[in-house]
């Protein structure tokens, strides 16, 4: 009769794994929900994975010695192994449609976003969490892009802003393939409008391709200490600089840079050191001792440095 929140999305989520098993499509299209959401509902399975481990042995055992003694002293009816079951049957299930998910070489995710300044600042947040979660990104789609046409119009100076975050996410997300849809002149409503949408994003692209296959960046969290892996091929091992600056971590490789935003929970992290190679740079971030936090300065926590060894 009730739905728990959440629940209604993470049930419809499931349905990927029912239409891959059918075997009825070629392509499987999802519209996800706002960021925040999406995050969540791709994390979930991970946590349901842990309590599948951790928890529900536990929670079956007691549940199984308690059960006669509430309903004999509290006339309480405790849930049944029927019930463990069927919870268990749905968390194994979410687990299988996660593994679907990561199949790197039939899944993937495309970011859609505006050109512009929060907009992309989000975008770089969602992909540095999808890669810590091992969610495959193969392409960004910079969408409302106004033409040309605007240039010296009334939309002129919006249009030079739009080029100036259209240029920052192409070294952001660089080397996933950057893809480009205009601001039309009507709605997008209607297959005929859906037609010229889709030729001018994908016009040198298959929309149903894998058009990029590998991580760009992995970020691993183990007992205590996070790693970032970045892939900047063919860069000079003497010219990568590091810093980070709150939440962003600055690459910077000779005169060009990139910035990538870290998740919250690596704000109290430091870089302690960093290595490249075979193409790929390495950073590892450390938290600080209690003794070693009341030494520092609050700036030194706040904007720290890793040299390459």
């Amino acid at each position: 009769m009730t739905v728990p929140p959440g629940l209604d999305e993470l049930f419809s989520l499931l349905q990927i794994k029912r239409h891959r098993e059918s075997g009825e499509f070629d392509v499987i299209v999802v519209d996800c929900a706002p960021t925040g959401e999406t995050l969540r509902l791709l994390s979930f399975p991970d946590v349901a994975r842990w309590w599948l481990e951790k928890v529900f042995p536990w929670e079956k055992r007691i549940l199984s010695a308690a059960r006669p003694l509430a309903k004999t002293f509290l006339d309480l009816q405790l849930p049944s192994s029927d019930v463990y079951a069927e919870v268990q049957r749905l968390v194994l299930n979410l687990i299988a449609m996660n593994e679907i998910l990561r199949d790197r070489e039939h899944s993937s995710i495309r970011l859609v976003m505006n050109p512009e300044k929060m907009v992309v600042r989000e975008a770089q947040r969602t992909f540095t969490y999808l890669n810590l979660y091992g969610y495959l990104t193969d392409a960004v789609i910079v969408n409302r892009i106004f033409p040309e046409d605007v240039a010296s119009g009334y939309f002129g100076s919006w249009r030079e802003v739009q080029q100036e975050q259209i240029e920052l996410v192409e070294q952001a997300f660089a080397p996933v393939p950057l893809l480009k849809a205009p601001f039309f002149d009507q709605e997008v409503i209607g297959a005929e409008m859906l037609d010229r949408l889709g030729e001018a994003v994908f016009a040198e692209h298959d929309p149903a391709a894998m058009l990029y296959s590998d991580l760009s960046q992995e970020l691993e969290l183990r007992d205590g200490v996070a790693t970032l892996r970045l892939k900047v091929p063919f860069a000079d091992k003497g010219k990568i600089e590091l810093k980070k600056v709150g939440l962003e971590l600055v690459v910077r490789v000779a005169e060009h840079k990139r910035n990538i935003i870290l998740p919250p929970a690596l704000a109290p992290f430091r870089p302690q050191g960093a290595k490249f190679d075979d193409g790929a740079l390495t950073v590892t971030f450390e938290r600080p001792q209690p003794a070693d936090e009341e030494l520092d300065s609050p700036d030194d926590r706040r904007d720290a440095a890793a040299a390459l060894p």
